[in-house]
């Protein structure tokens, strides 16, 4: 298979092979995207003020040290 010069020609066959492969692709139902929305942003949020609390900790404890030996 030779490669094509013309870079429209490459692009409109990548295009079409594009939207080729879309066509097969199974989209989730409304339903489903929205409950694995809410749990993302639930994670998230969870994880978020979780690494803030111990960020927080970890700082009062460093803050401590670095009195300590002033």
């Amino acid at each position: 298979m030779e490669k094509e010069k013309n870079i429209f020609k490459r692009l409109r066959a990548y295009l079409r092979d594009v939207r080729g492969e879309l066509k097969k692709v199974t989209w989730p139902a409304k339903n489903d995207l929205i409950k694995t929305t809410i749990a993302v942003l639930v994670i998230s949020l969870f994880f978020g003020i979780y690494l803030f609390g111990v960020d927080f900790i970890f700082a009062q404890i460093f803050s401590k040290i670095a009195y300590f030996f002033k």
